[in-house]
């Protein structure tokens, strides 16, 4: 497991991408907390993550490569529109998921729904530039306090992980959840 600064993300750019693409599993910053994550499409990678959490059923949010894959793999409705434009933000925005083969199977969990997101945060140049959407939940086990920096990083997780991508602590909380399946409803998050 190696840690790396935004400095050597970029210069080592096309070699991460590679290594998400392979499946690897690592923590990533976001503009709220640090998340574990991997390629979603790689249902290997998605069953890692889940026993590195611990979270047997439970769906897994997903980190967008652009607005223009959302649009094009979920059922957005004008209300999901307005939501997207606020996007890149701390929102994780559930919408229906129009095309089931976007992401493995265990990522929903068997719903036909989805969570994306796309975080204000310089790392969404590398899944972009990755062109596959990336799971992004919470790096910490099911219901124990969620990472805002090294020292408070789960060592299981720790040692579960390929790479780090670290930036410095952080001070966020988890994003709000905003519900635009069926009815709109906002879910604040506070821890």
């Amino acid at each position: 497991m190696e840690t790396l600064t935004k400095s050597e993300v970029q210069i080592r750019a096309e070699e991460l991408i590679e290594r998400i693409h392979a499946g690897e599993v690592f923590v990533h910053p976001t503009d709220t907390i640090y998340g574990i994550g991997c390629n979603a499409q790689d249902e290997r990678a998605v069953k890692k993550v889940r026993k590195l959490k611990e979270r047997k059923d439970a769906p897994f949010s997903i980190w967008a490569p652009s607005k223009a894959w959302i649009k094009e793999q979920c059922a957005v409705t004008k209300e999901g529109e307005k939501w997207i434009e606020k996007l890149p933000g701390p929102y994780t925005l559930v919408f229906k998921l129009k095309n089931k083969n976007a992401i493995a199977p265990s990522v929903c969990m068997g719903a036909d729904t989805v969570g994306v997101r796309i975080p204000h945060n310089w790392f969404h140049r590398v899944v972009e530039l990755a062109g596959v959407p990336i799971i992004t939940t919470s790096a910490n086990r099911t219901g124990k306090q969620f990472m805002t920096s090294l020292e408070n990083l789960d060592k299981d997780i720790k040692n579960g992980v390929r790479f780090i991508v670290y930036e410095g602590e952080k001070s966020g909380k988890p994003s709000n959840i905003v519900h635009l399946a069926d009815k709109v409803k906002v879910v604040e998050r506070t821890r």
